[in-house]
């Protein structure tokens, strides 16, 4: 594992952790509320590792709605995560079984946004800088949970306060950072009405899963332009 990597994903994974720690806090109050324990709390978060989707998984619990459907439910929230492993699989294909094994659960969103921004700028994808950048968003997440089940008693209600925005924010600003990719907007537009009409007909959390499939179909048919992209070093130099 090269030091110098590692410390550069150390680096840049400072502030995504810094900017996911509200989340993290918002999930622990949530859970803590919804009365769950502070070991219960804590382990959801170092093993599911999805805050859309843990966030779901304690609205659920507090409704007394069977396990099955909850696990369903977060699968249907965290199906993005496949196609984030399909985007990334060409930039990791040297890695280790046990390597792949870490990368794709530490795959979270501004994991994969990093990662594919990394690797279109032309800058090797190497585990040592994978695992640093991912250790910044997930040790502080899972600490942070903990901290934020301690204290939900002080925030009460987050979303009397408005803490419930948060998430949808979050996310709004890692897709407006692919802004400049090919055909960002239909994209985007028919991922979007294709999830707000599954949210009004189908219900949460189908929505998320149904605007991605929307969306991927839709590039799938759309022509790429190459003219505005720099050519994909990373994928060229590791060529054989």
């Amino acid at each position: 594992m090269s030091r110098a990597d590692f410390f550069e994903g150390l680096k840049g994974g400072i502030p995504i952790g810094l900017a996911a720690a509200p989340f993290g806090a918002l999930f622990g109050a949530l859970a803590s509320d919804q009365g769950m324990s502070l070991g219960e709390l804590t382990l959801m978060s170092g093993t599911v590792y999805a805050g859309a989707s843990q966030m779901v998984g304690i609205d659920l619990f507090g409704h007394n709605v069977q396990a099955w459907l909850i696990v369903l439910s977060i699968l249907a929230v965290n199906f993005r995560h496949v196609l984030y492993s399909a985007a990334i699989a060409r930039y990791i294909r040297r890695f280790s079984p046990v390597e792949k094994f870490f990368t794709f659960f530490l795959l979270v969103d501004p994991q994969f946004a990093e990662t594919i921004k990394r690797a279109e700028s032309g800058k090797p994808v190497t585990f040592a800088w994978y695992f640093g950048f991912a250790a910044m968003i997930y040790v502080p997440w899972v600490l942070i949970s903990l901290v934020g089940g301690m204290l939900g008693s002080l925030v009460g209600d987050p979303k009397t306060i408005g803490l419930d925005i948060l998430l949808p924010i979050y996310f709004l600003g890692i897709v407006i950072g692919f802004r400049k990719r090919d055909n960002f907007l239909p994209v985007v537009i028919a991922s979007t009405a294709a999830s707000a009409i599954a949210y009004r007909y189908v219900g949460s959390p189908w929505h998320v899963s149904i605007g991605a499939f929307a969306g991927v179909a839709l590039a799938a048919m759309l022509p790429p332009v190459r003219s505005n992209r720099k050519p994909d070093l990373a994928t060229e130099n590791h060529e054989v």
